[in-house]
């Protein structure tokens, strides 16, 4: 339901955390993968979600971020660039 964004009186009531928790308590619930956007917004979303949801026990992932498949590097822009550099496995 949105994103956090302080700067536009967006807050953790506004896209519906409580709901979120209320319906995580039934314990059925083993894994919350969070998808949002790579901005600054959804990075700030995603943190405080991941901090929330860590008091309930349950596993928290996050969708992948970074360089898309089948682009031209010469083209990806420095922040998906250096954020898939950060991420990368081993192979």
């Amino acid at each position: 339901m949105g994103a956090l964004s302080p700067l536009e009186g967006v807050g953790p009531k506004d896209i519906r955390v409580k709901e979120l928790f209320g319906r995580l308590q039934d314990g059925n619930v083993r894994e919350i993968v969070l998808a949002t956007t790579s901005d600054t917004e959804g990075d700030a979303t995603a943190t405080y979600l991941t901090k929330q949801l860590k008091t309930l026990k349950i596993k928290v992932t996050r969708i992948a971020h970074g360089v898309p498949v089948g682009s031209a590097l010469e083209f990806v822009d420095k922040a998906s660039l250096s954020r898939a550099f950060r991420h990368r496995q081993e192979v």
